[in-house]
This record gives C-alpha cells, structure tokens and sequence, in this order.
C-alpha cells in the first residue's frame, strides 16, 4: 500500500521546496497540486482548445501524461507529454489560464481524481493547500506549514527580487494577506489544518531544518 504524506500550508511557508526535498530524500512520488491546472491549461493551449469547453478539458486531465522530477535542493522541473514545460508554466499567461479553469467545478473534480491517481508505488509526497483535508484525508502523515506574513512577505520579496522584480514589501504584505484571506473562506476546500495534522511554525526555520524535523516524526512513527 502506498505511504501517503500531505504537506499544506499557506503560500510562502515553504511547504513546495520541502516537499520536494521530502520526496527525493524517501525516493516518493511527487505532487504539485497547485501546478495541475497550470499544466492542464498549457496542454489545452498545445492542442487550440477553448478555455470554455469543460468536456474536452476534463478528458485531458484525466488522461494527461505529467510527471514531476525533484531533488535533493528542493529544486523539480515539469514533464508533460515527455516535454519539460517548467519555465512555461510559471508564466503569467499560464497562471491566468488556469485561474479561468479551477473555476469549473467539474474540471476541479477531474483533478482531484487525476490528484488522486498520483498515490502509486512505495510512496507519496503531496503539497498543496487541501491535500490532508480533500485529496487525501487518509493519508499515513499530514503535515501542515505556516509562517508568520512578515516571514512569508520577505521570502516572496527574496525570490522576486532574484528573479530581477522590485516590488515593495508593503505591496507584496497586502497580497499575502488577501491570498490568505481567499484561500482560508472559500467555500470549497478552503486552507485549513486537517485535524490530525502536525502544524509546524516555519518562521525560523530554513528549509533543511524543517526537512529534518519531518524526517524526525517519520522515524518517530516508524513511517519509513
């Protein structure tokens, strides 16, 4: 039977280049939820399809072939159909194809079963916002991460600023804030900790700390 380990938490708690880290380090599987949609909406986009048209999108994200490679840096890149699509799916047009397509209730469903398909093999590693509570509410270990939004705020300003944008860091407070507020209230799968979670507080913690500290309670449970 399949090991299967949640990692959720709000943006900016680190919970992506850990569970990266996690499943290199277990040899798992790995899921990115979030990034789902984004690589549904650029596959829809390779094959002309309207962004409307729910009963195609739907039988492209069951049968979609994705994979996700990672390591041991937390690093991953994105394989869709064997074409690596990791600087594509981080594209603002992406990211707005696949708001426009989470907003369907019947693809979100196709999703959540293609999520769902991920759980083979000896072991899962799966980061997202819903994936202890929805996706995998029998899951062997649910951890769930969170910051304060100061520490948030300035990881998201460290990486954008790696990445050439200057953004202020009052702008960038405002819109972690209003992220959290959307994911927290929203009527499906809102962002919340499982109650059988572990919450770890990630404020001071970088990410090989956290690495070792859900290693400790995998051993602690004899999980591994």
């Amino acid at each position: 039977m399949t090991k299967i380990i949640t990692i959720d938490g709000p943006s900016g708690s680190g919970k992506g280049t850990v569970s990266r880290m996690l499943a290199e380090k277990l040899s798992y599987q790995y899921l990115d939820s979030g990034a789902l949609y984004r690589i549904l909406s650029i596959a829809a986009s390779r094959r002309k399809l309207a962004l409307d048209n729910k009963e195609d999108l739907i039988l492209i994200a069951e049968h979609m072939d994705v994979c996700f490679k990672t390591s041991t840096q937390g690093h991953f890149s994105v394989l869709l159909e064997s074409e690596d699509v990791t600087i594509e799916l981080r594209s603002e047009q992406t990211g707005a194809n696949a708001s426009q397509i989470a907003a369907y209730p019947e693809v979100r469903e196709a999703l959540l079963k293609r999520q769902r398909a991920f759980a083979i093999g000896d072991g899962l590693v799966a980061d997202g916002r819903d994936m202890g509570t929805v996706v995998f509410p029998e899951a062997a270990l649910k951890i769930y991460l969170t910051a304060s939004v100061e520490e948030r705020t300035s990881r998201r300003h460290k990486e954008l600023l790696e990445k050439g944008e200057n953004v202020s860091l009052r702008a960038l407070a405002e819109q972690v804030r209003a992220r959290d507020e959307r994911d927290m209230n929203r009527e499906v799968s809102p962002l919340i900790a499982a109650d059988d979670a572990i919450e770890l507080d990630t404020s001071h913690m970088d990410a090989k700390e956290v690495l070792e500290t859900i290693l400790s309670i995998i051993d602690f449970k004899g999980l591994h």
